[in-house]
Formats: structure tokens, C-alpha cells, sequence
């Protein structure tokens, strides 16, 4: 059932009368059902959003003759002080109001006597609609910005570290050397996608669905448009962007969606970076350090330094992907429109964003505040199994087919296995010979790690002219904003 509209009189309605209980119903809510069904608790949230929207809504309705001039004065001059209250924490939500739209009405009312017109034409449906995609585009331009701010550390914390080379690992063992600065810069790409996303969410967000009323818009002369623009429903070109549909206006959380998809995958991200700083601060790896004050002790053994933001952060995924599940969940089912099930969004909503931003901001701080050993990362790398793969490409470069080079070098390996783990580049020339004979003297050169650096030239290779040149790139582009 739509949250009914309370029709408007001469005379002005006491605030306790404007609830979404009308005339229909001889007395309130039971107690416990007040309790169950408000939401003020956690959408007093949207005051902003639905003051702007309300003075909008009011301006219009002047334009359209439904207020004059000195009611819209007084309406207008009556948000702004009960907003500039809101924000100085003097203002007292009231449970038995059940929501933000109708504390702030009800203020207002009680205050100005032509608040009670304010409600004209509209419905707690298109009005929660438009206050929820206001503050959505908010959150979502301050996302990005953080996004942002993640990329400089990570680019800043590659270029700081920009001749240190690790090993790089698939299935958690020892594959090939890159470069430190390279593994960054692959969040780095990851985050530019997730920047994508949201942009991509933001221009559907960027829809005003207010005049759709509760279910199939207006008789009265509302002008959809003017609104749009006074609350920047626009395109590239300034042109209003309106829901064409007053049933799909209400109903549609289409967007809230995308965002928590696209916050979801963020999350996995941060989680994936979270999970190599935890494996490189440990002590079997000891790449990095973490600055005190991003790190927690333990209470019984005073040796532990713990990367407990890391493993938040890595934890917080989970919770964010399951606030995508929950509204999944919550709108499979729903018949058209607007169905009180949908209250249930914005906690989820709510708690996606907040724990993604704060993520995001963690995980920068964290890394500003992270050096690397170069030296374990050297000895780390020093390791010329690292190296088995440009091994077979010197045999490539010799003329021999991938997979029998890629047999050879398995027989290497084996040798040096068989001979008590000897080091590949101190098996002697001979010794390569008799595995195969179209190893030369040149051999040694393949365990060079500079020169092997040197040679991945491709574009996103971890090369060393290409590693700097990403490094720049980036640099370039963070300092645009």
C-alpha cells in the first residue's frame, strides 16, 4: 500500500495529525507497531536532501499558482532555520512521526501555517525517491574522490620504491620478477574500473522521479522539469532528466543497486590488496612495515604487531557484499509500486556506503604510512627459479619450439633438485650442455635480473622503461584531480 497522501484544508492540521494515518483511521498505531514500522532512526539521514527538495518542490508550486509569493518566502525561510537546527544538533526527531519527511513537515507546519500546502502534489513515495538519489550522487562524488586519493598512495608509494623488484606469484608460489611499483599499479587499474562503475551508476541516479506521486502522478499543473533543474537533474547539455514513468519513479531502486554492486566489487578489491600487505608484513615475507598506528598489539603476547586494518578491511567485504544480497532479496518479489518493504533499503544502502569510504580512506592512510624493506624484497628476488621462464625464452630466441624449451628447463630444474637445490645460475655451462646442447656460453646472462628487467619492453610488462613510464603516466593523470 502507498504511504497515503493527507489532503489539504483551510485549516491547519496539528503536526501529531500529519502522519501517513489519515482520516480513514479512527485512532493511531499501537505502541509496538509505531515502534516496528519508523524509520527516523536511520533515514533522519536525508534531512539535507529533503529540505532541497522540498524547497524545490515549493518553488514550483509558486510558479504553478499554488503558492504565493510570501507563502514560499515563509516556507523556504522555515526549512532553512529547521535545517541550520539540524545541524547544530538542536533539533528532536520524533519516533511517532515515523520518518524524515514527516519531522520536518510537521516542524514546519507548526511553525508556518502554509507548510501545511507543502505536501501538494506530492507523495512520501516520490519524495523519499528523490531524497534518496540527492544523497546517493553526494556519496557517490565523494567516493570517487577518495578513489582518488587511494591511487595517489598507491602510485606514491610505488614511485618511492620504484628499483625495488619482488617476486610475483601465481597460485601463492614463486612465478616471475616484477617490479613492486607493478603490483601496485595493478589496484591502481582495478580502482580505475571501479571508478568506471560508479560513473556509470551516477548518470542513472541522475534522474528526478519527484511528480510521480504516490503511484500515477498529478491532476495539478506541476511543472517536473523546473525541479529537475532547481536540483540538478540534468544532462551534459542542461536538459532536465525526468522518470517517464510514475509507477517505475516510485518503485525503481534500480541505482541503489548498481551502487552497492559497484561497492561491492570495490570492496573485493580493497579486500585483495588487504590480503598481500597481511602475507608481505609477516614475517616469512617481511617486504613491508606498517607504521605503528596503523597496526593494534595483542593482549597476552607483547612481541605481536597485528595489521588489523588490513584484515577490517579484508573482513568488511563480506558485509558489503551481503548488503548487496539483502536488497536483492528484498526487491525479487515486490509487485508494483511502492511496497513498505522498500524501507528496508536504506540501512543497507547506508552502511554500504559508509563502509566503503571509510575503507577507502583507511587503506590510503595505511599506505602512506607504509615502508618497504628493500632489502628482503632483493633477496626475495635474488632467487633465479624466478627466472626458469626467461630461461626457455633464451632457448626460444635459439630457435627451439616453446614446449621442448619449456621441457629442457624443466630437466634444468630437476637437475639442480637432484643436486641438493643448486642455485640455476651456478649450474656451469657444461653442465647446461649436457641437459641440451643449444645452451652456449651466453647462458649466464639470462640470471641477470637488471638485464631481465631490462627486457620486458611490451606495454604493461613489469619491465623497467615501462614500470616508469606507468609511473609517470599515472602521476600525470592523479594531479589533474
Amino acid at each position: 500500500m502507498a504511504r497515503s497522501q493527507r489532503s489539504n484544508s483551510s485549516s491547519t492540521p496539528a503536526p501529531s495529525d500529519i502522519v501517513s494515518r489519515s482520516g480513514r483511521f479512527s485512532s493511531g498505531p499501537a505502541a509496538d507497531v509505531a515502534a516496528f514500522s519508523e524509520s527516523i532512526s536511520f533515514d533522519w539521514r536525508l534531512w539535507r536532501q529533503d529540505i532541497r527538495g522540498s524547497i524545490a518542490h515549493a518553488t514550483m508550486l509558486q510558479s504553478a499558482g499554488i503558492l504565493n509569493a510570501a507563502e514560499l518566502k515563509a516556507i523556504r525561510e522555515g526549512l532553512e532555520q529547521i535545517g541550520s537546527e539540524i545541524e547544530a544538533g538542536r533539533f528532536t526527531w520524533k519516533p511517532e512521526l515515523e520518518d524524515v519527511h514527516m519531522n520536518i513537515e510537521a516542524e514546519l507546519t507548526r511553525r508556518v501555517p502554509a507548510g501545511a500546502k507543502l505536501h501538494t502534489g506530492r507523495s512520501r513515495n516520490d519524495q523519499v525517491a528523490v531524497d534518496v538519489r540527492l544523497w546517493l550522487r553526494d556519496e557517490i562524488d565523494a567516493l570517487a574522490g577518495e578513489i582518488r586519493g587511494l591511487q595517489r598512495s598507491l602510485v606514491q608509494l610505488g614511485s618511492r620504491n620504484a628499483a625495488v623488484i619482488i617476486p610475483g606469484y601465481t597460485h601463492l608460489q614463486r612465478a616471475q620478477p616484477v617490479y613492486f611499483a607493478h603490483h601496485l599499479l595493478a589496484y591502481v587499474e582495478m580502482l580505475e574500473r571501479d571508478l568506471g562503475r560508479f560513473a556509470d551508476g551516477r548518470e542513472r541516479t541522475n534522474v528526478c522521479p519527484l511528480g510521480s506521486g504516490a503511484i500515477a502522478g498529478s491532476t495539478l499543473p506541476l511543472d517536473r522539469e523546473r525541479v529537475a533543474r532547481l536540483l540538478e537533474f540534468v544532462d551534459a547539455k542542461g536538459k532536465p532528466r525526468v522518470t517517464q514513468n510514475s509507477m517505475d519513479g516510485v518503485s525503481d531502486r534500480d541505482f541503489m543497486i548498481e551502487f552497492c554492486a559497484s561497492s561491492a566489487l570495490l570492496a573485493v578489491h580493497l579486500s585483495r590488496l588487504s590480503e598481500d600487505l597481511i602475507l608481505w608484513v609477516s614475517s616469512e615475507f617481511g617486504f613491508i612495515r606498517i607504521a605503528d598506528a596503523y597496526t593494534t598489539g595483542s593482549s597476552l603476547m607483547p612481541q605481536k604487531k597485528n595489521p588489523d586494518v588490513a584484515e577490517l578491511t579484508r573482513g568488511k567485504s563480506g558485509r558489503v557484499i551481503g548488503n548487496l544480497m539483502a536488497l536483492l532479496t528484498l526487491l525479487k518479489g515486490l509487485p508494483m509500486t511502492y511496497n513498505r518493504d522498500l524501507q528496508e533499503d536504506k540501512e543497507r544502502l547506508f552502511d554500504t556506503a559508509d563502509t566503503v569510504r571509510r575503507c577507502v580512506r583507511l587503506t590510503a592512510a595505511m599506505l602512506d604510512n607504509t615502508s618497504v624493506r628493500a632489502e628482503a624484497c632483493a633477496a626475495a628476488a635474488a632467487d633465479p627459479l624466478l627466472l626458469a621462464t626467461d630461461l626457455a625464452d633464451y632457448l626460444v630466441r635459439k630457435g627451439m619450439p616453446f614446449r621442448k624449451a619449456h621441457h629442457v628447463v624443466g630437466a634444468v630444474v630437476g637437475f639442480s633438485e637432484a643436486n641438493n637445490n643448486k642455485p640455476l645460475n651456478q649450474i656451469s655451462v657444461a653442465e647446461f650442455q649436457a641437459i641440451d646442447g643449444t645452451f652456449t656460453d651466453d647462458v649466464a646472462s639470462v640470471f641477470d635480473l637488471k638485464q631481465a628487467m631490462a627486457r620486458r619492453t611490451l606495454t604493461g610488462s613489469p619491465g623497467t622503461r615501462e614500470v616508469k613510464r606507468q609511473l609517470d603516466r599515472w602521476t600525470r593523470s592523479l594531479a589533474k584531480g
